[in-house]
């Protein structure tokens, strides 16, 4: 089964290093009731846990997920965005989020008036005071422009997330909402030919 987040920050790590293809993050909180194959969501990527200690723990990434994603910008000391994934029992604070990076895109103006430029092709799915998700932090947006977005952060979100540290040209996971591309695909899909 899929994970399912909310968008909501549990916690604020920090990479402790990368080796080849393994990320090993400084966390506690996300760390409660871990078990191997557990999925935390990393600035917006959900990643499996493969070994952990009392406050640190370790996923292995593939090339996809280097190459499609801003973790392969990470470096030792960096903050990261932590969330385990949602239980049936939970609160739904943000909105449902699924931890597949969608693109990334830059930052133009950093928080609290955060604006950040994104390809085109993700803008189809944005929609004005509709839900959006930088590096895994579900956000509403304010602004749809021709060559990206625009959110406002308030103080609380720019201090317990990496928002608060972010500044111009920095890239952010963006993950749009998952009901806009099921709608354009239901709209779009077509029966097969049935004389073929």
């Amino acid at each position: 089964m899929t994970a399912v987040f909310t968008g909501i920050v549990e916690e604020l790590g920090t990479v402790v290093e990368r080796d080849g293809g393994r990320l090993r993050v400084r966390a506690t909180t996300v760390l409660g009731d871990i078990e191997l194959g557990a999925s935390i969501a990393v600035n917006g990527c959900c990643l499996t846990a493969v070994r952990w200690g009392d406050d640190w723990w370790e996923a292995e990434l593939t090339d996809e997920t280097w190459r499609r994603t801003s973790l392969g910008d990470l470096r030792p000391g960096d903050g990261v965005n932590l969330e385990r994934p949602v239980r049936l029992s939970d609160r739904l604070g943000g909105h449902l989020v699924q931890g597949h990076v969608d693109g990334v895109g830059a930052i133009v103006d950093p928080a609290p008036h955060l604006r950040v430029h994104s390809a085109g092709e993700l803008l189809r799915y944005v929609v004005e005071k509709g839900s959006i998700t930088v590096d895994g932090i579900s956000l509403t947006v304010v602004d749809v422009l021709d060559d990206g977005f625009s959110v406002a952060i308030i103080p609380h979100t720019q201090a317990v997330t990496t928002l608060g540290t972010k500044g111009t040209g920095d890239r952010v996971n963006l993950e749009v909402d998952i009901t806009a591309k099921y709608v354009e695909r239901l709209l779009a899909w077509r029966p097969p030919d049935a004389t073929a």
